[in-house]
């Protein structure tokens, strides 16, 4: 039960492409997409921290970008990369993937599929859990039942469908108390009062795809603060100043107790298609480790493209 519910919870944390403490080993993403000009005096902008927090707590923007994704046909590459105990790369997976409908029906064609090293076990699951929430996650996001359901997650009562609800929830309202995630929930409400003592605020302002002007901003912990008291390290989320419109959030988070250890960055990117936001990159680059079970150490990148809107 621990080793599922960690994992919900390192799987499900939004953020975006700008790099901070990496991990040091072979890293998939390489795709700069933002670029910082200066840092802002928010005031000036007629803006403050609160305008920042709500707008992130508020966000339902992401889930939104996801459901959206089964109006349309797009081409979504996939990679991932796991590691040995040296960080050497032992396993790949690779898949580019045509997805569209035919009439009411779902419809996946492969273009291009390679795999190597020790992947799966012999009864042909995944010998790595974060490979097999990463399959449930995004490589079956177009017509699994995480794109159903209301827009506040929610679960049926069993077991798993409670791992999916905390899932959803970590997803898509980041900065929120999570129940159920032994010693870290708390810790993810890094907005609330007690946690709020241990982050500075920074802004900035860039753009994004060298055109779109927006405002980072970035939650950091204080170096005064002991690494037992947050998970979050950092949080950045990038605002479209035009319309304060959220394209993506930046994660890193790292946690040590008796019980499990890891460490996580990850990112997704969005991008407006027909004047609908839907997603374009997702990566992460992650090791945990839990007493009694091999240690995982893992990193993918994500890409979708050639969005088109498929008819009624």
């Amino acid at each position: 039960m621990i080793k599922k519910s960690l994992l919900v919870f390192l799987f499900s944390v939004i953020c975006f492409g700008v790099k901070a403490q990496q991990i040091d080993r072979y890293n998939p993403d390489t795709l700069m997409t933002v670029t910082i000009d200066s840092a802002i005096n928010i005031n000036s902008h007629r803006l403050n921290a609160q305008d920042f927090i709500d707008a992130v707590l508020a966000d339902t923007s992401f889930y939104k970008a996801f459901r959206d994704m089964k109006r349309y046909g797009f081409t979504a590459e996939n990679r991932i990369y796991t590691y040995d105990k040296k960080n050497r790369v032992n396993g790949k997976i690779y898949r580019k993937i045509r997805h569209s409908n035919s009439g009411k029906k779902h419809k996946v064609q492969y273009l291009a599929k390679q795999d190597s090293g020790a992947l799966y076990k012999k009864n042909g699951k995944y010998q790595m859990y974060t490979v097999e929430m990463f399959d449930y996650i995004f490589m079956n996001a177009y017509q699994s039942d995480f794109m159903q359901g209301p827009a506040l997650p929610g679960g049926d009562g069993s077991k798993n469908a409670g791992y999916k609800s905390k899932l959803k929830t970590l997803i898509f309202r980041p900065g929120v108390k999570v129940k159920g995630i032994p010693f870290i929930s708390g810790k993810t409400e890094i907005f609330s009062k007690d946690m709020r003592q241990f982050y500075n605020y920074q802004f900035a302002r860039g753009k994004y795809l060298d055109t779109i002007p927006v405002y980072r901003f970035k939650v950091t912990r204080k170096p005064s603060t002991a690494p037992g008291d947050v998970v979050i390290n950092e949080m950045t989320t990038i605002f479209d100043t035009r319309t304060f419109q959220i394209l993506g959030r930046y994660i890193d988070m790292k946690f040590n107790n008796l019980l499990f250890e890891f460490n996580v960055q990850m990112n997704i990117e969005m991008n407006t298609f027909g004047g609908e936001l839907l997603p374009v990159k997702i990566s992460y680059q992650g090791n945990w480790d839990i007493p009694f079970k091999k240690e995982e150490r893992a990193s993918f990148l994500i890409l979708h493209k050639d969005y088109t809107p498929l008819r009624p």
